[in-house]
This record gives structure tokens, C-alpha cells and sequence, in this order.
């Protein structure tokens, strides 16, 4: 039986090997990788067959290929069987499951959002909620997976435990179709501005714009707004086929940039536009990432609309799904792509590491400019920096660190389950709630450790070893203490986007999205803002000038 594992093994790794050998990546490198292929498929071979305990090949080979590919940038992945339909659900459209946003670590499944009507929501789950066992397997022992137990087909059932502040609690959800709407919201203000949400480009993405526009200027909509924040990207096809609703029959959109020569291309917009003189205005934020950055940096290099928000993500980089075997595929960066104006606005090196091997971001000092189609001076390397720039888009360290603790989301369920609110219009996240946030970082012991406090504590450790005196020692722990008071003051100092997070989180627990989206269109600063230019035609010239 191993012998029959390794021989498959043996089997992908070539198949990769003449994959690589089929793209015309290789030529003088041939030999050098498949000596490099010989030396791991032997090694492979004796580990498996003399190791002291039982090994296991696959787990073996999947450890092997993430660890390659970690030298790379993030987003060349190895994708097993359920990775691809995961990738192929996701733009689609539309999946059998439960209909609810997970996030799944080893031994935790937490909900993050129940979708509005569909499975988990009928069913009672909530964000918050953390899912103990599924079908009576309890998700800590389940050393797969444990998110594929939650898909089946519409109409199955599937019995559910889950911790609920502190209490357990069972129910039973009936599976059903999920569709991933590309624009979950879109509406008319009153003074004639179409709002339109595009949440994600998957393959229905323009063609939901379109609908969503034509709908509002039958309605009587003369501007529009354009909300791409939070969009992670996604078709690359669909970011040209949304660019081009709102600018000409071929205009370049973006072009792309590699060392393989077939990878060097440029999309122009196949088709008529929609409308290319209704105002337009596009929102932007730090997760706004890929397809979105396409649309937002086409927007701004034609001059065709005004750019609203924070500096976006920064990723240049493009990929392309690969077939390997048994139903495998590795996610490869092809290559780089460029706004009209010849922007490439990745915002991290992968070629160049630091000591500790991450990736180093480019510094303002060596952004290039460049012009849009009127002149105005844009530039590359750090994300599309937004004509308009809003504290409240922003994502500072601190709110980057928020979120990854998941602070902002354990404050907003606390919230939730402390008091009651029946309207959206009438929540205002106040000063008060502000200080009962940061109670709660102290009470949870919050914490993150900034770059300049990992190198101290190193240098401290190494001032020990080597005998300095106590006074070095003590010099560098005041230091560290503060910048500990300094992180302290920087949670008020970037009140104002920390307030818009958990602003959003609760208004969603809520109401949902649609609700958030609705709060959104009397209180959102952005919005706002974008209507204020959108509305004085002197303003909203003078920037595209």
C-alpha cells in the first residue's frame, strides 16, 4: 500500500515537473530541475520506507509543497481537490451549503455571519456562535476539513451543536442553494444618486452592475456611487467587463507584465458602454484588493470619475489556476499588471525580504509618478491612493491588529447580547460605547507586538548573553515601555476608523447587511462625501482637472 502511495506521489511531482516543462518557463533550467526532482522523489522514496514511525506520504508531500511555496509571494497556493471547489463556488456564484461566512481554525468554528434568510439564519445561528459538533462529530477531532461537513445537497439536513455565551445549544439546518450575489444592495438616494454595492467579481459581476445601473437611471439616477470597499477582487475578466460599463470601446484597462513572453498582455474594453458621462464616484478602502484596484485605477488614470476613501490593498499580482492531477491545482502568479497610466500598484516586495524573512513594502521614497489622461499626478507601489482621502476608510496597525485579534467582532457580540436596538436610524456609536470598548481590551487582555518591539526584545535578550550592565538593560525597558503607552494613546488616536468597524459590526448583527447597507446611505462619511462632489459639477471638475 505504500509502495502504491508512493508511486502516486511520485507520479504528481513529475506531473508537475513536465507541467512547468510545457509553459516554456524552463528551457536552460530543464536539468537543473529535474536533478532537483530526482534528488526529492529519492528522499521522499527513503523517508517513507525507514523512517522509525509511520509516516504518512500525503501528509508528507502537502507539508513539502507548502513550505516551497512560502519562499513565493501569498497567493501562489497548492489547491487540493475541496481548495478548487471552494475557489469554483466562489465565482460562480452560487453553492450547496448552509449559507453563513465562517472562519475555521484548528480546533474552533466560529460563525461570522448568518446570510439573511438562508440555512444557518432560519435555522437560529448568529455571528458569535461557535459550532461544537456537526452530525454529532465533534469539530476539535476532526482532522479534516471540518467546513465540508457543512455542504450537501439542498434539502438535506444536518444537526448542529453549538456555544452560545457560555450555553450549548443544538438545532437542525436543511442545506440549501447559495447564491453569492456580485451586488448584494443597490439604491436611489434622494437627491438622485445611485448607490450600487459590488461585493465581489465573480463571473455575474458586471452583468449585476449593469442591471443595478439601468434600474436606478430608469429611476432617474444622473450619479452615480460605486462602492468596491471590502471587494477582495476575484475575474480578472470581470473587472475589465465592469470598467468598461462606465469608459469606452477600446480603452486599455490594464496590461500585464511577466517574464514569460505570453504572459504579456493588455485587456481593452470589448464592449459599448452603458454610460460614460454620468458622474461617477468609486469607494475605496485598505480591503479593497486585485480587481478592485483594476477598476478603481482605470477609473482614476481616464479621468473618468473621482476616487473616494483610503489607500487601497496594493496587490499587482496576477493569478492563474494550473491543472495538476487527481483533480489538483497550484494557484501561480503569472504576473504583474499596470493601470492605464503604467502604474504597477503592489504595495509588497516578494523579492526582497527582511531578516526575518517577510516581505518588505515599498517605501513612498521610491513611488514613480505618473499622469492620467489629463495630467494629474498619480503614483505606483503602495495601493490606488484615493483622489479624496477619509480617516474613517482607513486601516492603521492598530485597527489591523484589532481585527486580526478579533476584538472588534467579540465587542460587537457582547454588544449584541447587552442591549436592544429596533431601528438602525436611531444607533450612534458614542463616546461611551467608545470607553466601554477599550475597557474591554483591558479586560481581555489585548496586545499585539509591533516590529520595534520584536528587534528590542531580541536586543535585550542578546545585551544578557553578552554581560552588559543592568543600566543598557534597563535604557532598553523603558523604551519598551513607551511605545507600550504609546500603542495605549494610539487606540484614541485612530478613533475615528475604529469607531466605523464596530459601527458596522453591530449594525449588522442587527439588521444585516441589508440593514448596514441602509444605515449606510443617511450616515456613512464616504457616502457623504461622495454625494457632497458628486452634487457641486465644479468640485467633482476641478479634481479630474
Amino acid at each position: 500500500m505504500k509502495n502504491l502511495l508512493l508511486k502516486k506521489i511520485s507520479i504528481i511531482v513529475l506531473g508537475a515537473g513536465l507541467l512547468v516543462g510545457t509553459t516554456g518557463f524552463v528551457k536552460s533550467d530543464f536539468f537543473a530541475i529535474a536533478k532537483q526532482l530526482e534528488i526529492f522523489t529519492t528522499l521522499f522514496k527513503e523517508l517513507n520506507m525507514n523512517y522509525v514511525d509511520e509516516t504518512n506520504p500525503a501528509a508528507l508531500m502537502d507539508t513539502a509543497i507548502k513550505a516551497m511555496l512560502e519562499d513565493l509571494d501569498p497567493y501562489t497556493n497548492y489547491w487540493n481537490e475541496q481548495d478548487v471547489e471552494a475557489a469554483r463556488m466562489n465565482t460562480a456564484g452560487e453553492y450547496q451549503g448552509i449559507g453563513a461566512a465562517v472562519k475555521i481554525t484548528r480546533e474552533k468554528f466560529i460563525i461570522l455571519e448568518a446570510y439573511k434568510d438562508f440555512p444557518a439564519d432560519k435555522a437560529g445561528l448568529k455571528a458569535g456562535d461557535e459550532i461544537i459538533k456537526i452530525g454529532g462529530l465533534p469539530v476539535a477531532d476532526y482532522r479534516e476539513d471540518a467546513g465540508e461537513l457543512l455542504n450537501g445537497a439542498p434539502n438535506s439536513t444536518i444537526d448542529i451543536t453549538y456555544r452560545r455565551q457560555g450555553k450549548l445549544e443544538n438545532t437542525t439546518i436543511t442545506r440549501g442553494t447559495i447564491e453569492l450575489k456580485a451586488v448584494p444592495f443597490y439604491e436611489l438616494l434622494e437627491d438622485n444618486t445611485g448607490y450600487i454595492v459590488l461585493s465581489r467579481f465573480n463571473s455575474n459581476a458586471s452583468s449585476e452592475t449593469i442591471r443595478a445601473l439601468k434600474e436606478l437611471q430608469g429611476r432617474g439616477a444622473d450619479k452615480i456611487i460605486l462602492d468596491l470597499r471590502g471587494n477582495p477582487g476575484g475575474l480578472l475578466s470581470e473587472a475589465i467587463l465592469v470598467s468598461n460599463i462606465f469608459i469606452n470601446k477600446g480603452q486599455l484597462i490594464t496590461s500585464t507584465k511577466s517574464v514569460i513572453e505570453k504572459y504579456n498582455q493588455q485587456y481593452f474594453t470589448p464592449n459599448e458602454p452603458i454610460n460614460t458621462k454620468i458622474p461617477l464616484a468609486v469607494l475605496i478602502d485598505g480591503r479593497s484588493a486585485s480587481a478592485s484596484e483594476i477598476v478603481a485605477g482605470a477609473i482614476q488614470d481616464l479621468d473618468r470619475g473621482i476616487v473616494v476613501g483610503a489607500r487601497s490593498f496594493g496587490k499587482g499580482l496576477v493569478q492563474r489556476p494550473k491543472e495538476l492531477v487527481y483533480g489538483t491545482q497550484l494557484k501561480l502568479t503569472i504576473s504583474r499588471y499596470y493601470t492605464p497610466s503604467g502604474r504597477c500598484i503592489q504595495a509588497l516586495d516578494y523579492r526582497e525580504r527582511d531578516e526575518e524573512g517577510n516581505a518588505v513594502r515599498i517605501g513612498t521614497n521610491d513611488y514613480n509618478e505618473f499622469k492620467t489622461k489629463s495630467g494629474r499626478s498619480v503614483y505606483d507601489g503602495g495601493g490606488i491612493l484615493p483622489d479624496i482621502t477619509l480617516k474613517t476608510s482607513e486601516y492603521s496597525a492598530i485597527t489591523n491588529a484589532l481585527l486580526a485579534h478579533n476584538a472588534i467582532f467579540d465587542f460587537a457580540t457582547n454588544y449584541y447580547y447587552s442591549n436592544n436596538l429596533e431601528r438602525p436610524e436611531d444607533f450612534t456609536f458614542t463616546d461611551a460605547d467608545f470607553n466601554n470598548f477599550r475597557n474591554f481590551l483591558e479586560q481581555t487582555d489585548f496586545s499585539y507586538e509591533t516590529r520595534t518591539e520584536a528587534e528590542l526584545s531580541e536586543a535585550i535578550a542578546t545585551a544578557r548573553k553578552e554581560g552588559f550592565d543592568q543600566d543598557i538593560i534597563s535604557g532598553y525597558k523603558q523604551m519598551m515601555d513607551g511605545i507600550e503607552k504609546a500603542k495605549k494613546a494610539e487606540v484614541e488616536s485612530k478613533k475615528e476608523e475604529i469607531s466605523s468597524l464596530l459601527t458596522d459590526e453591530i449594525i449588522k448583527r442587527y439588521f444585516y447587511q441589508e440593514g448596514l447597507y441602509n444605515y449606510y446611505l443617511q450616515n456613512n462619511p464616504e457616502i457623504l462625501e461622495a454625494q457632497q462632489v458628486l452634487n457641486n459639477p465644479g468640485k467633482y471638475s476641478a479634481i479630474l482637472r
